[in-house]
């Protein structure tokens, strides 16, 4: 009985899931802040570009709609949220055998490869585009304050050191 339930409930969350994006543009799922970052990526994925974008606008509006203590509040879970999903994917990492570490390391190693191969076929004009993109995004987060505190404490990228 309990199995049927799941299967049930599985199967109108996956229904709704694929109707959200046909809902409208620019709708934030319920309880999309407490999917798994894959559940997250698949629904974002899915979306559109015109949808993407009306969804990033949506949750911007929403972030500067916020007062200070609830953006606090925010960044808080988040920055929990983010050291558990470190936690998990340590504790992944020590329970995994030698042979699927070693095939976790190729698996990286083909993706960086394919993304290596992609910029090298990119023109100069899509290499510049892209770095102008880069610019704008470090650019963005520096000045809406996300990355204050480290920047404040002399901090840098692992790149940077």
């Amino acid at each position: 009985m309990q199995l049927l339930r799941s299967i049930t409930t599985l199967i109108a969350a996956s229904g709704l899931a694929l109707l959200i994006p046909a809902a409208g543009f620019a709708q934030t799922p319920e309880g999309f802040d407490d999917m798994t970052p894959e559940q997250r990526r698949e629904y974002v994925q899915g979306l559109s570009d015109e949808e993407r974008q009306a969804f990033r606008d949506q949750r911007q509006a929403q972030w500067d709609a916020m007062s200070d203590e609830e953006q606090r509040a925010a960044r808080q879970r988040q920055s929990e949220r983010r050291n558990a999903d470190r936690e998990a994917m340590r504790q992944k990492w020590d329970s995994m055998s030698e042979e699927e570490r070693e095939a976790a390391r190729a698996q990286r190693k083909a993706q960086k490869e394919k993304r290596r191969e992609t910029w090298n076929n990119m023109s100069d004009e899509e290499k510049a585009a892209a770095r102008q993109r880069a610019r704008e995004n470090r650019d963005a987060y520096r000045q809406d304050g996300r990355g204050r505190d480290r920047m404040e404490r002399g901090g840098r990228g692992k790149r940077q050191q």
